[in-house]
């Protein structure tokens, strides 16, 4: 398989994987952005060689010019600077000394946990014990995220 087919086949499953669109449906990026982003930040590890900004756009799922690809990475990478200055005039401000964001810090330590042990599994041969366990905190993480993700829940814990 060529590298440029299996980039968007690595991208697809990113995109595709269950928690990370519930993430992706509830941060201030597009999929497209999204696209874009995960394209310019991992991509050259994939290929093992710097990629140029018009390679990097023929590495979208759906083709696009150097210059549609560098628009979209620059809104892209505003909404990420702007989520961030957020969370630091949250923090600033106190609102994460609120209890009432527990259960966001919660699911945030469980994803943490979650990736780390994905990690392992990589790396090493799981076993089948550890398949289900990853499996059944996958499914705990999608369901809290989905969960938290709905209006009435944010606003009764907010």
């Amino acid at each position: 398989m060529r590298s440029k087919e299996r980039a968007q086949k690595w991208i697809k499953s990113l995109l595709e994987d269950p928690i990370a669109k519930v993430l992706a449906k509830n941060s201030t990026l597009t999929k497209t952005q999204l696209e874009t982003l995960l394209i310019d930040y991992l991509a050259e590890s994939l290929s093992g060689k710097e990629l140029k900004y018009d390679e990097k756009a023929r590495l979208r799922i759906s083709a696009v010019s150097r210059g549609a690809f560098n628009r979209t990475l620059r809104q892209a990478r505003w909404n990420v600077i702007q989520s961030l200055y957020t969370i630091f005039l949250l923090g600033y401000l106190g609102v994460f000394e609120d209890t009432r964001l527990d259960h966001y810090l919660e699911v945030s330590n469980k994803l943490k946990t979650y990736m780390k042990a994905r990690r392992n599994l990589v790396t090493k041969e799981g076993t089948n014990q550890h398949l289900k366990i990853i499996s059944a905190l996958h499914e705990e993480l999608k369901t809290s995220l989905e969960h938290l993700s709905k209006p009435r829940t944010r606003s009764s814990k907010l």
